[in-house]
């Protein structure tokens, strides 16, 4: 007898750590480093998996989400139109009126202090109640 799970079973964690293990390659990579830059940024932060496949860091509301492409690892924030960014971490979804997005491509520098600092300012947000 097998201690396997069926994807049914997995926890929201369970999935993100078998989708970083599938990818197998950069993506996987900046995939788990975003995460640990998500979860060591707000000790609160739930994470969830959506959508039939993304995963979601939430607290107090969605947060971010880590979605993966050919070419980059997306990180949208919700309210990311709400959010000062002073370091320019910005560069996708930039049109709309409430998202906000950082594409990661293969070989990106990423600066951790800022992103944590946007992750802190979002969840922030989150707990101040308003919408946008």
């Amino acid at each position: 007898m097998t201690n396997v799970k069926t994807a049914a079973e997995l926890t929201p964690s369970e999935h993100i750590d078998a989708r970083i293990a599938e990818l197998g390659d950069w993506r996987g990579a900046m995939l788990a480093r975003v995460r640990a830059i998500v979860l060591s940024a707000d000790p609160g932060m739930v994470e969830e998996w959506k959508w039939r496949g993304v995963p979601t860091w939430s607290h107090d509301g969605i947060v971010c989400t880590g979605e993966t492409y050919k070419a980059v690892v997306k990180m949208t924030f919700a309210k990311g139109a709400s959010l000062a960014d002073p370091t320019g971490l910005f560069n996708a979804s930039l049109d709309g009126n409430t998202r906000r997005a950082i594409d990661f491509r293969e070989g990106d520098a990423v600066d951790e202090e800022a992103l944590a600092a946007l992750i802190r300012a979002a969840v922030a947000l989150n707990g101040s109640g308003k919408k946008r």
